[in-house]
């Protein structure tokens, strides 16, 4: 998947004249199209890193020991790694 470039916008320009802008309704549907696939990518990167984090606690032994090493609460580690690899 493939983020769509959001719509650039020019201003007045003393020698080409004014560059119009698109209508409010067309940059909003642009702006919403980037915003569902930023999401999309985000759910995704999510899921990874819940896999990676799954992954650790098996290395290290348990959820504990891999939110020690990492600096992070074991409650939001357990969290991440229920949420984002379980299927619902």
């Amino acid at each position: 998947m493939s983020i769509t470039k959001a719509l650039a916008y020019k201003g007045v320009s003393g020698n080409l004249g004014e560059v119009e802008t698109p209508p409010w309704r067309e940059r909003l549907r642009a702006e919403d199209e980037l915003l569902e696939q930023l999401e999309a990518q985000t759910e995704q990167a999510r899921r990874r890193r819940a896999a990676a984090l799954k992954e650790g606690a098996q290395d290290l032994g348990s959820v504990y020991a891999l939110a020690k090493a990492l600096g992070l609460s074991w409650t939001a580690v357990a969290h991440a790694i229920k949420k984002y690899t379980t299927t619902a």
